[in-house]
């Protein structure tokens, strides 16, 4: 059925607050006119992975000398199960789907939508479109949950989403051999150029297709130039085509490139806490 190859995400799902989660109270650190972005994958949590104690504990500490703001392409329900239930209440700044969904001290500043944007007919023409792609693509494995949809963007997966992490890893190392997400890509961008979308890979398995400039820039109209005088962001993807290449090389920013959560820690230490 269908249900196996498109699973939507709802935008009420996305937009909820968990009571029960503790709400932290948010100190002023000792530089709040710098601002450090974290996406999430690869940078703060291994891929799809939960944070490890000891980096969340540092971050907490980080967020003592400078502002610190989260931005992720998946949706806030994804985002907590790998940064805790209440994220949003953690840090200044949170930023799911790229910012689409924007938290500023845990409340809500804006959420959009990517079927409003774009309307129904065009919605159905590229899944249509990218069902019949996968019916006619020849890969090892093939899974669940081909398309996610969010209120921002469709998450598009060759493997499928419901593919257990060995799948997930062995996938990859086909992918960068056989260039299946990036050769799609290609297609896409011929097929919809009348829809002016942007294509970002990013992760293991997936890509990311959204309207143009609704990339991880879509969340700097959240951080106001006033508020700050330095706008570091940090990320795994920074290479053109990767979902942090527009934010890493945007002119507003101090792009910084990290292989690891542990990476990420180094380079903080010596950048904000050293």
């Amino acid at each position: 059925s269908l249900a196996l190859f498109l699973h939507s995400v709802s935008p009420c799902r996305a937009l909820y607050s968990i009571s029960r989660a503790k709400n932290l109270k948010m100190s002023t650190p000792e530089n709040p006119r710098i601002i450090a972005l974290f996406d999430v994958d690869g940078t703060l949590t291994i891929p799809r992975g939960e944070i490890t104690p000891d980096m969340m504990a540092f971050m907490k500490e980080l967020s003592k000398k400078i502002t610190v703001g989260i931005v992720g392409g998946s949706d806030l329900p994804k985002q907590e199960e790998q940064l805790g239930a209440g994220i949003v209440n953690v840090f200044p700044y949170n930023f799911s789907q790229n910012g689409l969904v924007a938290y500023k001290d845990g409340k809500l500043l804006e959420a959009q939508t990517i079927a409003k944007f774009l309307g129904e007919d065009n919605v159905k023409r590229v899944v249509n479109w990218v069902l019949k792609y996968f019916s006619e693509l020849d890969i090892p494995v093939k899974r669940g949950t081909f398309i996610e949809f969010r209120s921002g963007m469709l998450n598009i997966s060759p493997i499928g989403r419901n593919c257990s992490r060995e799948e997930r890893n062995e996938y990859e190392k086909f992918d960068l051999e056989h260039n299946i997400r990036k050769n799609m890509v290609e297609a896409m961008k011929k097929e919809f150029a009348d829809l002016n979308l942007t294509y970002s890979i990013g992760g293991q398995i997936s890509f990311d297709c959204f309207p143009t400039g609704w990339d991880k820039t879509y969340c700097l109209k959240f951080v106001k130039p006033e508020d700050f005088d330095e706008v570091h962001f940090f990320g795994d993807k920074t290479f053109e085509g990767g979902n942090d290449f527009e934010i890493f090389s945007h002119e507003r920013t101090i792009g910084h490139t990290v292989t690891s959560p542990e990476d990420t820690k180094a380079q903080c230490t010596k950048l904000f806490m050293s």
